[in-house]
């Protein structure tokens, strides 16, 4: 009983002691100047940004510097905030401005956003920089006004696409790598909804999902589009061809996002500082399986590890 009373002293001497050191160090480290502990903060990600700025005034400070945010946007931020308007010239107010509201580029067919957590670019292709299988017959698509009400969509997309009636779907969309970051491992989304209870054909038969660097082999997986596959058996009923394929559960199946739509995950890549360009398909070729009720918003590509 002695020798661990007197075990746990020493412990508790021991952690006394190593907690003054390190708290010494970290007033030494606040002494810094402010310029110093900016560049070191630069070094860090938006998020440990903002963490940071709670240890001391100074850090505080330093934290919302245009230093520590410089590094955070990118090179040719002054073209991207010309369309802007910013209420703020501050680089932390651009980078979350850049955040917060994705801009439309490429004649509104694409968004340009910065991912929050790591200040990587980001890129949303809308419907209308896909090639969409049939989109340009009225009788198979119909184009639509995008009626984004809810708050925080993050695309301003003018139009949606959606199925009318199709046995083959196919969507793809291509992307040059020297739009992105470098260095970082990106993942393709697509993006959608459904008629609210007037889709049908997509708890049949799995979609073929496939990306790749143009020219070389592309990597492929099966997944599901139907958002409602395991919900309740009292919603089916109100969907055509309501029983499902039971294989169905097996494949991956789509994601609810923070803007009322659904996402799944076609495929990552890495970028690796070349111009390589990436390309994204979905299919589905089953002739004997009509589809229709699928809204076409877009693919989003972002960084791996950042959320919707």
């Amino acid at each position: 009983m002695k020798e661990s009373l007197e075990k746990q002293i020493s412990n508790e001497r021991e952690w006394e002691k190593r907690s003054e050191s390190e708290g010494k160090e970290m007033v030494e480290f606040s002494s810094l100047p402010e310029g110093v502990i900016a560049n070191i903060l630069s070094l860090t990600s938006p998020l440990d940004n903002c963490r940071l700025s709670a240890v001391s005034w100074t850090f505080h400070a330093a934290a919302q510097s245009d230093v520590a945010w410089e590094r955070f946007i990118p090179s040719d931020y002054h073209l991207l905030i010309s369309r802007m308007n910013p209420t703020s010239s501050s680089k932390k107010d651009i980078f979350f401005s850049l955040s917060d509201t994705p801009l439309l580029i490429d004649d509104g067919k694409q968004s340009f956003s910065l991912d929050i957590w790591s200040g990587k670019k980001c890129i949303m292709l809308g419907a209308r920089d896909l090639s969409i299988s049939g989109s340009d017959t009225s009788s198979l698509w119909k184009w639509v006004p995008h009626q984004g009400s809810r708050v925080g969509l993050r695309n301003r997309f003018g139009e949606v696409v959606v199925l009318l009636d199709i046995c083959l779907l196919e969507v793809s969309g291509k992307i040059s790598c020297r739009m992105l970051s470098p260095a970082t491992t990106y993942a393709a989304y697509f993006v959608f909804k459904m008629k609210k209870r007037k889709y049908y054909g997509f708890n049949l038969d799995p979609v073929e999902a496939m990306l790749g660097v143009v020219g070389d082999d592309c990597h492929g997986k099966n997944v599901c589009l139907d958002p409602d596959l395991d919900s309740p058996s009292w919603l089916h009923q109100f969907l055509p061809w309501a029983e499902s394929n039971q294989n169905m559960s097996e494949f991956e199946q789509p994601n609810w996002r923070s803007d009322g739509l659904f996402e799944i995950e076609l495929g990552e890549f890495q970028t690796n500082g070349k111009d390589d360009e990436v390309e994204v398909i979905l299919r589905e070729d089953n002739r004997c399986s009509p589809k229709s009720g699928l809204v076409v918003v877009g693919i989003d590509i972002r960084p791996k590890t950042s959320p919707a």
